[in-house]
């Protein structure tokens, strides 16, 4: 009687992979990955196995070396160790700065998520302009996150995974105290000449619409 090669292969593929296998397929997984992973896409590339020891065993395999492997708002993703960032000298677009008005905003999305606009606004006590939660929204710093209940059914917004990368942040129970905030000065009151330049660049924007 033959045997339904098939069949075992299926079989196989169907069990957890041995331990030092399943490690690397994990690795492999991550490795290829042009963006952090949540465990649930890990698996379904790598299929089953222990996948919270496979991650440990390559969190601290990586610890020591140039790049190392690390969970952002659970998701995990290789990125290169602190120590050497600055040996590497690959071009690349940079960054659009923030100004103060998208600092505000985000810092207040960030402790107050999912915020809505007019909740921003009165926090900051000040209008935000057209293009100050565009900006954000175009960095991949925050995300819409569903319609509140309420009368109107506003937008509300939350950070991202790539707002926990960009600040080396692994959860917002991260994000910094009050006295933190104090010292760096993101709590004081907006400066009168910064709140008439935005309320102004609010006007214009109206206007011209």
């Amino acid at each position: 009687m033959s045997t339904d090669g098939g069949g075992a292969n299926a079989a196989a593929a169907a069990e957890p992979a041995a331990p030092d296998a399943y490690v690397r397929r994990v690795e492999a997984v991550l490795f290829a990955a042009a963006e952090p992973l949540a465990p649930s896409d890990i698996r379904a590339h790598a299929g089953e196995g222990d996948l919270g020891a496979a991650l440990a065993r390559l969190e601290a395999d990586y610890a020591r070396r140039g790049i190392n492997l690390v969970c952002r708002g659970g998701r995990w993703h290789f990125q290169t160790a602190p120590d050497c960032a600055a040996v590497l000298t690959a071009v690349r677009e940079a960054p659009r700065r923030l100004n103060r008005a998208a600092l505000e905003t985000l810092a207040i999305i960030a402790y107050h998520e999912p915020a809505t606009r007019a909740e921003i606004e009165e926090i900051r006590g000040v209008q935000i302009s057209r293009g100050t939660l565009d900006t954000l929204l175009e960095a991949d710093l925050i995300r819409p996150a569903g319609r509140r209940e309420t009368p109107g059914r506003p937008l509300q917004y939350a950070t991202t995974p790539a707002f926990l990368a960009h600040f080396g942040l692994a959860s917002r129970r991260d994000l910094p105290g009050l006295a933190e905030l104090r010292a760096a000065g993101l709590l004081e009151p907006l400066p009168r000449d910064a709140a008439a330049d935005e309320t102004g660049a609010l006007a214009e924007s109206s206007s011209s619409t």
